[in-house]
């Protein structure tokens, strides 16, 4: 920090313009002639963000005031040396919390606090980036005064940051609050202007007075990153107001906001997956609402509309006729009164036991989590699976504890009675409860699942269905997943699950997340798609969706375990086909795939390893080794248990832009795995190291895209 006040020969770049005085910018060493009474704010400045701290960001080069220093519990002040005011303004950075008298920057003339500033943040959440502010002090001018930088707070947000303090002459250009425009809705888009990584401002959209709309969306001031699509459509020839709370001087954000009834997407974006479902715009995750209906597969996603990042969440939904080319229909979903829209489940009610249905049809029925405060459970029904809405009587399972979310049901028939899983925390511990209901809208808690205090087992997005054992009927066993995929295998009598194997791991790769499975498919088929961690840098869209998978249950030495495929429907992509096996491989041998060449690519191979210690593939770039020796498999370097199966070893290896999908040892190892390759990396390579192993088949098939018409 430099202490530059008019009495002190400085240089013209201290001054943030000609006539003005930059009285501190905390760039030193130390606090110099400020005195610093407590511990909150340290013995120097900060330099960013401290341990345990949200990034810090809006400050001035490389230090800050910020006393967050051993977190929010220590308190201190910060005062500055006595300097006379010779300007008609005082400008600064300010953060941190909100708390008048507490968290806050005080001038103090005469001994007495005559102007105070506090950081904008009182509640969970908000952000550490310091904003631009300042006091008109021309009434005190030729006085004497100092400044104090408080922190007495102790709780949530007790700290203060502060930045670049200067005398100036200029009034200062403030931020504009609740900026306005109104808008005639003439099309069903308005296009909202994004900037990645910008500042996110909280929009309303007010129809009649009220607020029919609201969201974060990082706005952009001058050019766009991307156009966010709000759909007006309901709206048509009315008058709208978009509000936003804060837009910095000279901002042309609400200008930039047009009209358009087309929603362009040409989905060969540089980074667009080809094979993996994303959204149009926006940011993606959990998969909701898996099921099928009026003869389309039904595939709900948590979706933030209006940012590459998460927030804001919505139920975005889109349709299929074949699991692979999905047709995306706007949000189902929006945030309301209740919360933001969390996960959730679907189920065709095909007897209307929930009266939700019309016209003798049976109704789609959406259960999801209202994460407002507190977090609830809610339904929606849809007769057309393209128009949604809530019931009237929500929430239909009140808070438990902080933690509940993510219903899933199902219908049980030996009970004839639906059933959900709800995953609640409790006491520190994962726990999923078990409701049964006869109509869908009243449920009763029946029994609890425990989970592993203090581990991830059980944690969120439970799911849980029957399979049969090496497909005999008269051997079935109830599955519960979790988030991460790990599973437990059981018996469930309608009310009670009692688990026989607990805590197996399910995938083995890296990026998949809350995975759920199809209801009412209607070839009987256990079908999956989980969230797959897949970012897409700079594009206009974030995250992506699996393949589909087809789970089934197969017995191994350990007992039963869930196996993984690529769901069959897959193989309806291949174009171009290379069958080079049965085929004996040495060291040194030449490439057998070197023809082959293209970004979408499927490759099955069955070997025995025979004297091989290793089996390479490199696959675009991607390394893919199977250690014969230690029954592994690297992916990229990841590594996955992959043992052989009656002496063999089965792989199966889809390429994507953004994501590899490995499956192994007939599908019980499953490698998911976000990896961008480069785009002119698109061939293959297979070489053996120790000895000579045996394909007896080795394919490679090109691909097209989901996405080609």
């Amino acid at each position: 920090m430099r202490l530059l006040i008019p009495l002190l020969l400085v240089s013209s770049a201290a001054f943030a313009a000609p006539n003005d005085i930059r009285f501190a910018d905390f760039e030193g060493d130390d606090y110099g002639a400020w005195k610093s009474e407590g511990t909150a704010f340290g013995k120097a400045p900060a330099r960013g963000t401290l341990a345990g701290q949200m990034h810090v960001d809006g400050f001035q080069g490389r230090g800050l005031v910020n006393s967050f220093n051993g977190g929010d519990a220590p308190t201190g002040k910060l005062i500055s040396p006595d300097f006379k005011i010779q300007r008609n303004n005082i400008s600064f950075l300010i953060g941190g919390g909100g708390y008048a008298n507490q968290t806050c920057l005080n001038l103090i003339v005469d001994g007495k606090t005559v102007r105070t500033a506090t950081g904008p943040n009182t509640a969970a959440g908000g952000s550490e980036k310091l904003e631009f502010s300042f006091w008109d002090v021309k009434d005190l001018a030729g006085k004497t005064a100092h400044l104090e930088i408080v922190d007495t707070a102790t709780g949530g947000w007790g700290h203060i940051n502060v930045d670049e303090i200067v005398f100036t002459d200029d009034k200062p250009a403030l931020p504009t609050l609740n900026a306005k425009r109104e808008i005639e809705a003439k099309n069903r888009f308005l296009q909202l202007p994004v900037k990645n990584g910008g500042d996110k401002r909280k929009v309303t959209i007010f129809r009649d007075g009220k607020a029919v709309r609201e969201f974060d969306i990082e706005l952009a001031d001058e050019t766009a990153d991307w156009l966010a699509p709000l759909d007006i459509s309901a709206w048509q020839g009315q008058k709208i107001i978009v509000q936003t709370d804060k837009l910095p001087a000279n901002s042309r954000a609400l200008e930039l906001i047009n009209q358009s009834d087309e929603f362009i997407t040409t989905y060969d974006e540089k980074l667009r997956p080809q094979l993996h479902f994303s959204a149009r715009r926006g940011w993606l995750n959990d998969p909701n609402g898996l099921s099928f209906y009026n003869g389309e597969w039904h595939l709900f996603f948590q979706h933030n509309p209006y940012g590459w990042n998460w927030g804001n969440m919505h139920w975005g939904h889109a349709t299929s006729p074949d699991l692979l080319h999905w047709t995306e229909h706007g949000e189902a979903l929006y945030p309301d009164d209740s919360g933001t829209m969390f996960s959730g489940s679907a189920v065709v009610d095909w007897k209307n036991s929930s009266g939700f249905g019309k016209g003798g049809k049976a109704p789609l029925v959406l259960f999801y989590t209202a994460a407002g405060n507190p977090f609830t459970q809610g339904v929606a029904y849809s007769n057309d699976g393209r128009t949604f809405a809530k019931h009237e009587g929500n929430p239909v399972v009140p808070n438990i504890t902080g933690g509940n979310r993510d219903p899933k049901v199902i219908w049980h028939e030996p009970t004839k009675q639906w059933v959900m899983t709800l995953y609640v925390e409790k006491d520190g511990a994962h726990t999923v409860h078990f409701f049964t209901s006869p109509n869908l809208r009243e449920w009763k808690k029946v029994s609890v699942a425990e989970g592993l205090k203090g581990t991830n087992y059980l944690f969120e997005c439970p799911d849980f269905f029957e399979l049969p054992v090496d497909g005999n009927a008269n051997n079935k066993k109830w599955i519960l997943t979790a988030a991460n995929s790990e599973y437990a295998i059981g018996t469930f009598d309608g009310a009670t699950f009692t688990p026989e194997i607990a805590k197996l791991s399910g995938q083995r790769g890296r990026g998949f997340y809350a995975a759920q499975t199809f209801s009412d498919a209607p070839d009987g088929r256990r079908l999956q798609i989980g969230w797959l961690q897949a970012p897409s840098p700079n594009m206009a869209f974030n995250q992506a969706m699996s393949l589909p998978l087809e789970l089934t249950l197969v017995s191994t030495l350990d007992g039963p375990r869930l196996r993984y495929q690529p769901a069959r429907e897959l193989e309806t992509l291949r174009q171009k086909s290379y069958k080079v096996g049965p085929i004996s491989l040495a060291p040194g041998a030449q490439n057998p795939l070197s023809q082959v060449k293209n970004e979408l690519l499927e490759i099955r191979a069955t070997f025995k390893p025979g004297d091989a210690k290793i089996v390479r593939f490199n696959v675009r770039g991607v390394p893919i080794i199977y250690d014969a020796t230690k029954q592994e498999i690297s992916v990229s370097g990841h590594v996955a248990p992959a043992p052989l199966r009656d002496g063999k070893q089965t792989l199966i290896i889809y390429t994507d832009r953004t994501a590899f999908e490995v499956f192994a040892s007939d599908g019980l190892t499953y490698m998911p795995l976000p990896v961008i390759p480069k785009a002119e990396d698109l061939g293959v390579a297979v070489a053996v190291e120790g000895g000579a192993a045996t394909f007896s088949q080795l394919d490679a098939h090109e691909l097209k895209s989901i996405w080609a018409k």
